[in-house]
C-alpha cells in the first residue's frame, strides 16, 4: 500500500438516533462531539438517522407495501399497452 495517500482511520462511535443504539468501529470521519465508551475511553460521536438497529431490512419489522392495484392505477392514469402491439413481440 502506498504511504501518505490514504486517509487516517480512527475509532469512532456511531449512534442511531431512531433507537439510541451505538456501536464502535473504525472510520475516516471525525466529529466535534465526543462520547465516553464502555471501555472508559472517549471517541468521536457520529449521529446517523438509520443503521442496522433500525432499518426494516435488518430488524424484520418492515412495512408491507401494498402493491395490489398499483398496476391498475398506473394503467388508468397513463393507459394500457396491452393489445396495442407495443409489447415484447411488437
Amino acid at each position: 500500500m502506498k504511504s501518505g495517500i490514504h486517509p487516517e482511520t480512527r475509532p469512532v462511535v456511531f449512534r442511531d438516533t431512531a433507537t439510541g443504539d451505538a456501536f464502535l468501529t473504525h472510520s475516516t470521519l471525525d466529529s466535534d462531539q465526543r462520547i465516553e465508551w464502555e471501555d472508559g475511553a472517549t471517541y468521536p460521536l457520529i449521529d446517523v438517522e438509520i443503521s442496522s438497529a433500525s432499518h426494516p431490512f435488518y430488524t424484520g419489522k418492515g412495512r408491507v407495501v401494498d402493491t395490489e392495484g398499483r398496476v391498475e392505477r398506473f394503467e388508468r392514469k397513463y393507459g394500457s399497452y396491452r393489445g396495442s402491439g407495443r409489447g415484447e413481440n411488437a
